[in-house]
C-alpha cells in the first residue's frame, strides 16, 4: 500500500461515467446538468472514463473505443472544448465531490500523436510494426516503456499537467506499466496535486499468469498497492459470478474476500464492485430485485470503496457499447437510489476504514460481515438469492434498528431472520 494513502478512502462511493452514453448528447455539458442527481446518490468521487481524443485507424465499431486514444494532451471535440471540461469538474467540485479521469498509459491507438512524432517509443513485431502484446485488442499499439526515459518524462509531465484539473487517476491495465513508472509518477504529481487519489485497474490473477508465461511482464496486486491508493476487487470476481450462478460457491467466495485480510497490506483498499464497464449489469446478473438489493447493500458493506456505474441506480440490464452511442437510460427501471444514498450515509462511519472485518455464507444462502473495534460491532445479513435467511449474530439478545430500513430487527437466541431483504445492525443501537 502507498504509504500516504489515506485509509479513509474506505468510506468512499466512486461513480463511474462514460461521457459519451451519459446524456443523448453525450458531452461534457450533458453531464454537468446531471450532477445533483449524482451528488444525491452519495457519491464522493466521479470517475470519468476517457475524455480525450480517439484513434481513427483500426477503429472498433462506429465512434470507437474510448481507451484507443489519440491524444492525451486534449479533450474529445465531440465532448466539448476544455473549457467545458473545466467547468464540469468545477461543478463536481462546487458539491463537494472529487474528480478522477482515466489514464490508458499501455497502448495508444495507432495514429497517435506519439505514434507519429516517437514511433521508437512503441513495442514492434517480427516485422517491425508496432503492435499490441493482447491481440484482442487490435485497434491500439503498445507502448515501451524501456524505449526512452524521454517516454517517462513525456507521459508524466501529461500527468501533471491534468493533475492541475483533477483530483486523480484511474489507470487502466496498470499491471502492464512498470511499477518503477508509477511510483515516480506519484511522487511529481504530488508536487502538483497533494493527495492525489491513485486508482489501479489491476487484473485477474489467470490474466497475470498468461501475459508472465507469454513474457509480458504483469504486476500483481500486492506490487501495485505500492504505488497505489486503490486497486480493482478482479482477484475475487470469479468466485462471485460462480456464487451467483451456484449457491454452492457461496462459501469459496466469502473465503476469496476473507483471504484479502491476510495477503494484503493492513491499510489495502479495494475497489467493490458488482459491474462495471467491462463487466455484465449487476440487474442482468441478479434478475431477482430482492437480492439485487442485498448485494448491492453487501457491495456497500464490504472493506473498501463501493463503485456504481451509471445506470445501476436503475438497476439496467443492458451493458452500454463502447464503441457506438448506446444512452444510459436513467429515468426507467427500478429506482434504487434511495437504498444507495442510505448505503453511503452507513458507510461514512469510521468503523468502515478501522475496524477489524470477515465475511461468513451460510447454507440457507445468505452471507453475513461484520466490523468491530473496542466496544463497537456493525453486522450484516445479506440474503444473496431473496429468500428467507435465519443465521446466528453473535449479538446479544434484544430489538435493534436496522439501519438501512429504520425498522426494528430482533435477535433472539443470537439469530437474526430476514424474509430476504439485507439488514445492518449497529450493536450500540437497541
Amino acid at each position: 500500500m502507498a504509504k500516504d494513502t489515506p485509509i479513509t478512502l474506505r468510506n468512499q462511493v466512486i461513480y463511474s461515467v462514460f461521457v459519451r452514453n451519459h446524456s443523448p448528447e453525450g458531452t461534457f455539458e450533458g453531464v454537468r446538468r446531471d450532477l445533483d442527481r449524482i451528488a444525491a446518490l452519495g457519491v464522493d468521487i466521479i470517475w470519468l472514463m476517457p475524455i480525450h481524443p480517439l484513434g481513427e485507424v483500426k477503429r472498433k465499431g462506429t465512434l470507437g473505443s474510448p481507451y484507443a486514444i489519440r491524444d492525451y494532451r486534449a479533450v474529445n471535440p465531440e465532448y466539448g472544448t476544455l473549457e467545458d471540461f473545466r467547468r464540469l469538474v468545477d461543478g463536481i467540485h462546487a458539491l463537494g465531490m472529487k474528480c478522477i479521469i482515466d489514464v490508458v498509459y499501455n497502448h495508444t491507438s495507432p495514429d497517435s500523436v506519439l505514434a507519429h512524432e516517437h514511433p521508437e517509443w512503441f513495442i514492434r513485431d517480427a516485422q517491425g510494426a508496432p503492435m499490441p502484446r493482447v491481440a484482442d485488442w487490435s485497434d491500439v499499439v503498445d507502448l515501451d516503456y524501456s524505449a526512452s526515459g524521454a517516454l517517462w518524462d513525456y507521459q508524466i509531465d501529461t500527468l501533471k499537467m491534468w493533475a492541475g484539473i483533477v483530483d486523480g487517476f484511474r489507470c487502466d491495465v496498470a499491471p502492464m506499466v512498470p511499477l518503477d513508472f508509477w511510483l515516480r509518477a506519484r511522487e511529481e504529481v504530488a508536487r502538483v496535486r497533494p493527495g492525489c487519489i491513485w486508482l489501479a485497474e489491476s487484473v485477474e490473477p489467470l490474466f497475470i499468469a498468461y501475459n508472465r508465461a507469454n513474457g509480458t511482464p504483469c504486476l500483481s496486486d500486492a506490487e501495485l498497492y505500492r504505488a497505489f491508493d486503490l486497486c480493482y476487487d478482479y482477484d475475487t470476481a470469479n468466485a462471485y459470478l460462480a456464487a451467483l450462478r451456484d449457491a454452492q460457491k457461496l462459501a469459496p467466495y466469502a473465503a476469496a474476500v476473507n483471504t484479502q485480510e491476510g495477503i494484503f497490506p493492513e491499510n489495502y483498499v479495494k475497489l467493490r464492485f458488482l459491474e462495471n464497464h467491462d463487466r455484465p449489469r449487476a440487474g442482468f446478473l441478479i434478475p431477482s430485485l430482492t437480492a439485487l438489493e442485498s448485494w448491492t447493500a453487501f457491495n456497500y458493506f464490504q472493506r473498501g470503496a463501493a463503485l456504481v456505474y451509471a445506470g445501476q441506480e436503475r438497476a439496467a440490464k443492458h451493458l452500454p457499447s463502447l464503441f457506438e452511442r448506446d444512452t444510459i437510460d436513467l429515468e426507467h427501471g427500478p429506482d434504487l437510489s434511495p437504498l444507495m444514498a442510505r448505503l453511503a450515509q452507513i458507510k461514512r462511519e469510521r468503523i468502515f476504514a478501522e475496524g477489524k472485518y470477515s465475511v461468513q455464507a451460510h447454507p440457507c444462502g445468505a452471507l453475513t460481515a461484520s466490523y468491530s473495534l473496542p466496544g463497537r460491532q456493525l453486522f450484516g445479513l445479506f440474503p444473496a438469492y431473496g429468500q428467507s435467511a435465519l443465521v446466528e449474530s453473535g449479538l446479544p439478545d434484544g430489538q435493534y434498528t436496522d439501519l438501512i430500513s429504520g425498522e426494528t430487527a430482533e435477535v433472539c437466541f443470537g439469530m437474526v431472520s430476514s424474509a430476504g431483504r439485507p439488514v445492518i445492525i449497529d450493536a450500540a443501537l437497541r
